[in-house]
């Protein structure tokens, strides 16, 4: 595994990643960005270029996009992530750019959410009601503009 010091003119400044997100409808994106942050089960998993191959389960949550200075999120919801060759495939149910999401939509189902949250039900129903949250909340960051776009 190589290491990154981010200086100029180092070989690993301008070296990338091929990210492709890939959902059972479309492919999502299909681009070079120079590190990707993506939210598995067992915690966050950031990748750099020259990362070692690896397979993971991924868990609803922003995957970030970082390249020449700018980022961008998408939120993926679950599935699977392997590492190969420079090459970041994400397989999953669904995936959502933050024009994608229906911010109204999102605020009523945190609000659904923690209102059967607060509610003592079964197990299951728990367990459902803290995915529908997750997700809730990770469409309202993703979709919701930083401070300095809104005015």
């Amino acid at each position: 595994m190589r290491s990154y010091s981010g200086q100029p003119g180092n070989d690993m400044a301008e070296a990338k990643v091929r990210l492709r997100i890939i959902t059972p409808d479309n492919v999502k994106t299909d681009e070079d960005a120079g590190m990707v942050i993506m939210h598995c089960t067992s915690g966050d998993l950031g990748v750099l270029p020259g990362h070692m191959p690896l397979s993971a389960a991924l868990g609803v949550g922003a995957l970030r996009i970082i390249c020449n200075g700018s980022e961008r999120k998408i939120l993926v919801h679950g599935g699977f992530v392997t590492i190969q060759d420079d090459v970041v495939t994400v397989l999953t149910k669904d995936a959502e750019w933050p024009d994608e999401i229906d911010l109204a939509r999102a605020h009523a189902d945190r609000e659904h959410a923690e209102q059967r949250l607060r509610e003592r039900i079964d197990d299951t129903e728990y367990r459902t009601d803290q995915l529908l949250l997750r997700r809730a909340l990770v469409q309202i960051e993703i979709g919701t503009p930083p401070f300095d776009e809104i005015n």
